[in-house]
């Protein structure tokens, strides 16, 4: 399959909108209003559950307008599949169970959020959005590339989270097969690192992911 990638900007707003509406969460309702507003927004809650798309929808087109909102949106047949949400990690103004593991280095770039729809899962979609984060902060001056995947499994209580939703961080094992590298563990998550620049994703492999 042949997925390009482009980088999320306000004239593609209509595009990010429509993939959230219709593509994002079609197997897993319960986040269906995420919109990924949520380590943009000091105020969201936490529920991202179909109730709240009438907060969360027009936070996404305020923050998507004003250029707020980074990251990048992979197409395939003409189409929105997939959407990876990275940027430089000083404007993530709710990185909230991370903080405590914060440091001073400086042009760091943070990599939260990938969301594939679900029939192109598994097909290189998210290496695709990988290889274009890298190289996008790269691009903007960052010289690392940090990354929070989960190492626990996926809870069952109070609901049970897909593995898929669960690891919307992005796989551990994805991360350490491009060149990361673990920098620090906490309370189920992990925090990984990797040194950024000209070519950064030379290694890529082809892995499925």
């Amino acid at each position: 399959m042949q997925v390009s990638v482009r980088p999320l900007s306000p004239d593609l707003l209509d595009d990010y909108l429509g993939f959230f509406d219709r593509d994002a969460f079609a197997d897993f309702p319960w986040w269906s209003s995420c919109y990924c507003t949520f380590y943009r927004d000091p105020t969201h809650d936490g529920d991202s559950s179909p109730e709240r798309a009438g907060v969360r929808r027009p936070k996404a087109i305020e923050i998507v307008r004003s250029g707020e909102q980074k990251g990048y949106l992979a197409y395939a047949g003409g189409k929105v599949v997939g959407w990876c949400n990275a940027g430089p990690r000083e404007g993530y103004r709710a990185l909230r169970r991370f903080e405590k593991a914060r440091d001073d280095t400086p042009d760091v770039g943070s990599i939260v959020c990938f969301v594939v729809a679900a029939p192109y899962r598994g097909r290189g979609v998210a290496t695709a959005l990988l290889g274009a984060a890298c190289e996008g902060l790269a691009a903007q001056g960052m010289h690392i590339a940090e990354a929070y995947p989960a190492t626990t499994e996926p809870p069952t209580q109070p609901w049970k989270i897909p593995s898929d939703q669960h690891e919307y961080h992005g796989p551990l094992k994805m991360y350490l097969s491009h060149g990361f590298a673990l920098w620090k563990e906490m309370d189920g998550w992990a925090i990984v690192r990797r040194a950024i620049g000209e070519d950064p994703m030379a290694d890529v492999r082809e892995d499925g992911w």
